[in-house]
């Protein structure tokens, strides 16, 4: 299959992971499985006896028979190295919530899975079988937001992966949330106990940043396609120009996603019969004829970081690690998620670019200056009582407090790094905060985009359909499925929830 391609089922071991995988794990719709291909389970093997060889030999190696992180010039006696490896999860349980949600927790441990499963991690075969026995039963571990600064990997975030798998603290169960070794219990699973390694290297990595990353990029993905119909929907409200779509524009400076955007917008507007009337305009506002230009940037951005994320998510992220073809230990700093926040950060801005480019765009359906002839606010009441409603003022009010948050939240993560843990982790990569972030900035942008889709359809309704593309009359009756047209002033905070499920869904 080529790549990218889906499959019935993943084979751990046997391909490479993509985003698309990730995501359509986090979401239930597939399973994965570890390969059981000869060479493989050998170099798995492999990589865990060197490092039973190691711990018996006495020879020195990295939070194995050594203290962690600073820690590290207090030697560990043999006897004592498999109490340390159980202690590593518990002294991290220091997480604070939010907690994430079942979807994310299902992506943080695939591609833990996936990591571990490139042979580099000295970890038993029986590690990633019951990480992915548990994704299989949906027993997930209940995993804290905040607590990690990226830099040897998401410590403590992971720890609560680690302490599942001891049937340890708790789990999510689709009946809800219940002790870890209660859930393990009913699932008929034993507690494993874990060797000297295998708990550091389950949580020295990175891939809780990458997890939250690899689906809020599909989400963006998702995002941008939204922000070229919307568009489409505005312009035909507004009777504006078609003609700043012309593909010519793009050939002339060929940037890919501004053209794809363009093409989009195109091909709403394409059946469109006749011209409104309208003022006579040759050229509209920004946030109307520069749109390729703003989504554009998203568009071409997406490659880039799902190449990123994708080296990051198959690689090995722990430390130290074994090379299973000549047993030479390799300490180094594969767990430094400088490379995700760089991923969550870009995608920030260019994700609050598109909502702030969709918060002006309500601007100018609401402002009788700029709405080519619609009532103001869009009030659909007419004669002396028109003056007693507002009709979608305050729409307007949600949707510029939502981008100003966003906007905010936009700033990059990774410039704040910080020494910690008695200066051994003087350089982070901030990368969870990034990518917590990433996925805040997603959400509200979602709702900006509901608010701009409610408004819009009460334009288009007041202008009339008659001139409407089919495309776009398709997407007027699908919203009308979630928010009817506003005769009168009344609450519509339900509504955008619905609005923003459907969007999310995708258009």
């Amino acid at each position: 299959m080529s790549a990218g391609q889906p499959h019935p089922t993943l084979i751990l071991g046997d391909q490479r992971l993509h985003c698309t995988d990730v995501a359509r794990i986090a979401k239930r719709e597939t399973t994965a499985v570890l390969s059981e291909e000869p060479t493989f389970r050998k170099r798995l093997a492999r990589s865990a006896a060197v490092i039973a060889e190691r711990l018996e030999r006495g020879i020195p190696t990295y939070g194995v028979n050594t203290g962690f992180g600073a820690s590290v010039r207090n030697s560990v006696p043999l006897e004592a190295a498999t109490a340390m490896a159980r202690n590593l999860p518990r002294y991290h349980g220091c997480g604070v919530e939010p907690f994430l949600s079942p979807e994310q927790s299902r992506a943080v441990v695939l591609i833990r899975a996936n990591s571990l499963a490139a042979g580099y991690s000295g970890v038993r075969p029986i590690l990633i079988e019951r990480l992915l026995e548990l994704l299989r039963l949906d027993i997930l571990p209940l995993i804290p937001s905040r607590g990690s600064v990226g830099a040897s990997g998401d410590l403590t975030p992971l720890s609560y992966v680690a302490a599942l798998l001891s049937g340890e603290r708790r789990a999510q169960t689709p009946g809800g949330v219940v002790e870890a070794a209660r859930a393990l219990a009913d699932a008929g699973l034993q507690p494993i106990g874990l060797m000297p390694k295998e708990s550091l290297a389950i949580m020295n990595g990175t891939s809780v940043m990458a997890a939250l990353s690899c689906i809020a990029i599909e989400r963006a993905a998702a995002l941008a396609e939204t922000a070229s119909a919307l568009t489409a929907l505005c312009v035909d409200a507004m009777a504006g120009q078609r003609s700043h779509f012309d593909a010519r524009l793009f050939v002339a400076k060929a940037h890919p996603g501004q053209a794809k955007c363009a093409a989009r917008i195109r091909e709403y507007l394409a059946e469109r019969v006749g011209q409104p009337a309208r003022e006579p305009r040759i050229q509209e506002r920004y946030s109307i004829r520069c749109a390729p230009h703003v989504i554009g940037v998203l568009e071409d951005v997406l490659p880039f970081c799902r190449n990123v994320l994708e080296h990051e998510i198959n690689g090995a992220s722990d430390n130290p690690l074994i090379d299973p073809d000549t047993g030479d230990v390799l300490h180094g700093g594969n767990f430094y998620g400088g490379h995700v926040a760089m991923v969550a950060d870009t995608l920030k801005t260019a994700v609050a670019n598109v909502a702030e480019l969709l918060e002006r765009q309500i601007m100018l359906l609401n402002a009788p200056e700029t709405n080519q002839g619609l009532p103001e606010n869009l009030v659909a009441v007419e004669g002396h009582e028109r003056f007693a409603h507002h009709g979608f003022k305050a729409m307007e009010l949600t949707a510029s407090a939502l981008t100003a948050e966003l906007l905010k939240l936009s700033l990059p993560a990774s410039i704040w790094s910080r020494s910690t843990e008695g200066h051994n982790q003087d350089k982070v990569s901030m990368g969870m905060h990034a990518a917590v972030e990433l996925v805040q900035v997603i959400e509200l942008s979602e709702t900006v985009a509901a608010v701009h889709a409610m408004t819009a359809a009460q334009a288009l309704e007041l202008r009339g359909l008659s001139h409407t593309p089919r495309p776009l009359q398709a997407l007027h009756a699908a919203l009308r499925q979630h928010v009817a047209f506003v005769r009168e002033d009344r609450p519509l905070d339900g509504e955008i929830v619905a609005v923003t499920q459907f969007l999310r869904a995708g258009l």
